[in-house]
């Protein structure tokens, strides 16, 4: 058997990070703009989440987020990374996104995931406990999954736009219970890295442990997710974490802010990267030199596929900066045999 490497993809999962100074209307344009820049530069894929009440994250509505920016890009995947399936009725997902299908044929992906999406007392106004369902999470992605075909016993078709449009359906998760679902659904699966990194490993173990073939998808897909924060040098990119890092530090304080700038976060002490009280654990940051090395270790670990690659920066043109720096030096391959 000869060991053969192929590319590893990389895409986007963008929160539209509401910076200290900016609002909700700057962070969806900033992250349309974004859109267009890695469409242009060869992104493969480009995912918004779904999140309620958190005031530095703009991204609460990811079906019209996902319309817009598949409306002003070209050729780039775009997708829902993901939706939260309790806080919504099946058939509702099934006609947005099927109807995204119908507007922007293969192009669409529908991510999974089975939190609520933010503070329960805001997510219980998006869906009360008292209307969410009863059953499983997996019994509410197998109801999902049936809308998009046609009822075979009665001939009927429920979600209209669905049937014949189905997006590319995933599931997100960062521990070994939505694995499993995965894996017995023959789902590809999308491991949450950037949330819980001590993680992954063994989701994936479970993912692969329990994939069962199907014609939709007859080998496991894996795509991990994973924070990265590129600059053109190790001292330029350590400095424009501290942000990240004063925004991680007062939040496990339980007191959560907006992502300040790299000048507030130096004034206030956080450049310090030796202080293990501030660290970025599971947050790949240096040069592109100094990240990619980092990032082929995590793809041979994990075996996956593709790379979902998050950057909250607290100025737009350094977000994208390090997407093209990223890109520009992108070597990261597979290990596969033939």
């Amino acid at each position: 058997m000869v060991e053969h490497r192929r590319e590893v993809r990389i895409s986007v999962l963008d929160t539209a990070p509401v910076t200290q100074g900016s609002n909700a209307r700057m962070a969806l344009r900033n992250s349309v703009e974004l859109a267009q820049l890695v469409d242009d530069l060869g992104y493969y894929r480009y995912w918004v989440p779904e999140h309620h009440g958190m005031a530095g994250v703009a991204c609460a509505a990811p079906a019209v987020v996902v319309e817009r920016v598949a409306s002003v890009t070209r050729r780039i995947r775009v997708g829902a990374g993901g939706v939260m399936l309790p806080n919504h009725a099946p058939i509702v997902v099934a006609e947005q996104f099927g109807t995204l299908e119908a507007f922007h044929p293969g192009r669409i992906d529908l991510g999974l995931g089975r939190a609520l999406g933010g503070p329960r007392e805001i997510t219980d106004l998006v869906r009360s406990e008292h209307d969410r369902p009863a059953e499983t999470f997996e019994d509410q992605v197998r109801a999902l999954l049936a809308l998009f075909e046609v009822d075979r016993a009665g001939g009927r078709v429920a979600a209209v736009p669905a049937v014949g449009n189905r997006p590319e359906i995933w599931m997100l998760g960062s521990g070994d219970h939505t694995a499993r679902i995965a894996g017995s659904l023959a789902l590809p699966f999308a491991a949450a890295h950037h949330l819980k990194p001590s993680s992954t490993i063994d989701a994936v173990r479970s993912y692969l442990q329990t994939f069962q073939p199907s014609s939709l998808c007859p080998a496991p897909r894996i795509v991990i997710s994973v924070a990265v924060i590129v600059a053109d040098s190790d001292e330029q990119a350590q400095w424009l974490a501290g942000s990240l890092r004063m925004k991680v530090a007062r939040r496990r304080q339980g007191r959560p802010i907006q992502l300040p700038s790299p000048q507030t976060a130096e004034a206030h002490g956080y450049m310090d990267i030796r202080n293990t009280d501030d660290k970025l654990t599971g947050v790949f940051v240096g040069c592109a030199a100094t990240v990619l090395p980092q990032l082929q270790a995590l793809v041979d670990a994990t075996g996956a596929d593709e790379l979902l690659i998050k950057t909250d920066l607290y100025d737009p043109s350094d977000r994208r900066r390090s997407y093209e720096l990223l890109m520009e030096s992108h070597s990261l391959r597979r290990a596969s045999e033939k």
